[in-house]
């Protein structure tokens, strides 16, 4: 990991839920789509099972990923600093926040180049790459069958409006693989903010993990629920722009990553996103009336650059609120 950075944030010692609240729903199960929309609208958050995607695809892009990190530092330091795509390390974004992190962020879309991406590839074997492309077909399928069952559970007639801004082949959409390392000095075995308590601004988030714990949401009395590992199932999160469309009612899920520096931590997150020039709103099919909409029309592209120049725990959702009920509320203290 980067030494340039000595000072981390601390880890201050919250109340921890018992983990038996979080939804688990069985995509073969006939009733998922209720489900899905029931845990969209309480947690914005729950665990996938019989999600059709092998284990092995799993394991092996683990593996790869693994292998990128062992790497020395100055072969890593190639293919950063990241903007937003390449490598990075402790620091999360442009703006201060830093954490107990290295990570990569990899553009999904084979459509648009990016030499960081392409920078990240020339320092791994084509088994890398393989894996990455391989995994990213498999779980953008997850996203897209999971949106379409939210449309149905919303009694949305189109079934496809949600995942055809994902399907699109303009769709901004983003692999990101991170590792929260263990420490190897005696004294930094100790708990640290990995990543901090943040939202996901795209439609759909759809994570994997291996079995170190460190994952926590925040639910709506503010309470934090700690997430059990399980390296077979994918947690999805709703994203800010999927609480756009609906209007609020599916809430975008605040949560962090506390490290244990004791055991590495390595997660791979597909980030579901529109085109940049879709424009972001409530579905007239929800909300029929413009006056009824908490939110103002914005393209992803606008909302997407407001995100990157804001800090990491910042509501962002606050500057396209019609009607802000709290014009200076700070994210530690709004429901998510």
């Amino acid at each position: 990991l980067d030494n340039h950075i000595s000072v981390l944030p601390t880890y201050k010692p919250v109340p921890v839920l018992p983990f038996q609240t979080i939804p688990v729903v069985d995509l073969t199960d006939p009733k998922a789509k209720t489900r899905i929309v029931k845990a969209c609208e309480e947690f914005g958050f729950f665990k996938v099972v019989n999600h059709g995607v092998q284990h092995d695809l799993m394991t092996r892009l683990e593996k790869e990923a693994v292998g990128f990190f062992a790497l020395p530092q100055s072969l890593k330091n190639q293919a950063g600093p990241p903007g937003p795509y390449g490598y990075g390390s402790k620091r999360i974004g442009p703006n201060g926040d830093v954490g107990w992190i290295e990570y990569i962020l990899l553009n999904a879309n084979p459509q648009l180049s990016c030499p960081k991406t392409s920078a990240v590839f020339r320092q791994t074997p084509q088994i890398f790459r393989e894996a990455v492309e391989e995994y990213m077909k498999e779980v953008k399928e997850v996203s897209c069958k999971v949106l379409e069952m939210m449309a149905e559970g919303l009694g949305i007639e189109a079934r496809d409006s949600l995942s055809k801004m994902v399907r699109d082949e303009k769709s901004d959409s983003c692999l990101r693989l991170n590792h929260y390392p263990a420490a190897e000095e005696e004294a930094e075995k100790m708990v640290k903010v990995g990543f901090g308590e943040h939202t996901d601004p795209q439609i759909i988030s759809v994570l994997r993990s291996n079995n170190t714990a460190g994952l926590q949401i925040c639910v709506k009395d503010g309470g934090w629920v700690a997430v059990p590992p399980d390296h077979s199932s994918f947690f999805i999160n709703v994203g800010d722009a999927l609480q756009v469309m609906t209007n609020g009612r599916f809430k975008s899920v605040k949560h962090r990553v506390l490290a244990d520096t004791r055991r590495s931590r390595v997660s791979m997150i597909y980030f579901g996103g529109p085109p940049l020039s879709e424009k972001i709103a409530p579905l007239p099919c929800l909300v029929p009336k413009q006056e009824d909409w908490l939110y103002k029309e914005f393209t992803w592209s606008q909302y997407k650059s407001s995100a990157y120049k804001s800090k990491l725990g910042d509501y962002r959702l606050g500057l396209f609120e019609k009607q802000p009920l709290h014009a200076h509320r700070s994210y530690s203290n709004i429901r998510e």
